[in-house]
């Protein structure tokens, strides 16, 4: 086929050329209303305005929607001006999922006069924290109050991690182990090691008025630590000599079992198995779990103990899922240790509790966690019991609103120094 060349003459498409204030205007009429972008002299009679970035934000502020329909089903959570100095709180609609309002703090009063004035609200799903259950009985005390699902299952989790933390004494123990010989830790372990013995010298700071009886405050008013790292101290939080840290051998490991017990002890030739099966780790990783698991049958067992953190993963796993040596620990700390398993088991009635939809359980896992290892869990839920129930029967939650939050913290990183409350609201809140 022979080409062609086709030439012809075309007029110009598009508005006559703006200045960059009038585009300045348009884009403020543009950003307040959907399709309302204007030029100067068009059929409408419509003219835009000469406006900078002062006029343009004013624009914005001016024309912020305020939602009409009155709400009956709203969730409530907190969210973070600066994080660990100021927050505020956000409130969405669950039924017609979006925003209502943010508010600028979490204060009780400032929530319980915002429901005060929105007397069409009929349940309130929060999170557990104080505050918002305190701001919801004053302001609407006649609305439905529902625990929010997912943190009820943390703060289990987090009482029992709390449980195995308590007991580790006994655990370690229960395992033959005593002080930690460095000798025979790996480069890595011993890093590790050295660490937490310089963090126990700073920590015996704390622990010395603790002793005495005094305070979380007091503590930090006479050592001058930051309140959350005191705290940890006292509640044993950093006193384990080894931290555990994400992997990426958590994956493989059944696999390192297998050909470990198959008679391939050479972490080189470990790390080119696992490689030929799409493991993508350094050698060095290999060799170090080589290099452990070579002591650990030298000793007759693991030569030092797991952290809590570790140990409580170990037992809310089940057994199948498990390695033979993780199985081992788990059964020798469940039989020297029964507490343990007493509250592992009350976690997972907890569970099966919430995700099955029946209160009437509620009442006697209480009596029965009342004695147990997790028991201030236990009062917290007897405390909050009537939103408790209402999270198990009822299908709102607040995820929803945590959803949100994460919408408004890329929002108010995306205006740069600007996020003042005003214009958080003209960008959350839906446009009429």
């Amino acid at each position: 086929m022979r080409p062609s060349d086709i030439r012809g003459t075309v007029g110009a498409f598009g508005c006559r050329k703006l200045r960059p204030a009038d585009r300045a205007a348009g884009r403020a009429g543009a950003a307040s209303r959907p399709g309302a972008w204007r030029t100067p002299g068009t059929e409408d009679g419509t003219q835009a305005v000469a406006a900078g970035e002062q006029g343009y934000l004013r624009t914005v502020r001016r024309r912020a929607a305020v939602p009409h329909e009155a709400p009956k089903i709203i969730g409530v959570d907190d969210w973070a001006w600066r994080k660990g100095h100021r927050y505020g709180t956000l409130i969405c609609d669950l039924e017609r999922r979006r925003v209502i309002d943010p508010l600028p703090d979490r204060e009780p009063a400032t929530v319980a006069a915002w429901l005060a004035a929105r007397p069409s609200i009929e349940i309130i799903a929060r999170d557990r924290g104080g505050s918002y259950g305190a701001a919801s009985a004053q302001g609407r005390p006649e609305a439905l109050q529902v625990a929010d699902r997912w943190h009820l299952f943390e703060n289990a989790g987090a009482a029992f991690l709390s449980a195995v933390r308590r007991q580790m004494g006994a655990v370690r123990a229960a395992l033959g182990q005593g002080p930690v010989d460095p000798s025979v830790l790996t480069a890595a372990e011993r890093l590790q090691h050295e660490g937490w013995r310089r963090r126990a010298e700073a920590d015996a700071a704390v622990l010395a008025p603790h002793g005495e009886g005094a305070a979380i405050k007091e503590i930090v008013r006479r050592t001058g630590r930051v309140r959350k790292v005191a705290r940890d101290v006292v509640r044993g939080g950093r006193a384990e000599p080894f931290r555990p840290r994400a992997s990426s051998l958590e994956p493989w490991l059944d696999r390192l079992d297998a050909e470990w017990t198959a008679g391939c002890r050479n972490g080189a030739e470990l790390w080119r198995r696992l490689r030929g099966r799409g493991f993508s780790g350094s050698p060095r990783v290999i060799g170090e779990w080589a290099t452990r698991r070579r002591r650990d049958e030298m000793t007759g067992g693991p030569r030092r103990c797991p952290s809590a953190r570790a140990l409580a993963r170990l037992l809310s796993t089940s057994p199948d899922l498990l390695s033979r040596a993780d199985r081992t620990i788990a059964a020798v700390v469940e039989k020297a240790v029964p507490a343990l398993g007493e509250a592992r088991a009350l976690v997972d009635r907890f569970h099966r509790l919430i995700r099955g939809g029946d209160a009437d359980d509620l009442d006697p896992w209480m009596e029965a966690a009342a004695e147990s290892l997790i028991s201030s869990f236990s009062r917290g839920v007897a405390a909050d019991s009537a939103a408790i129930r209402a999270a198990i029967v009822e299908p709102w939650s607040n995820g929803q609103t945590e959803g949100q939050i994460t919408k408004l913290k890329l929002v108010k990183r995306q205006m740069y120094g600007r996020a003042n409350l005003d214009l958080l609201r003209a960008r959350l809140l839906p446009v009429p």
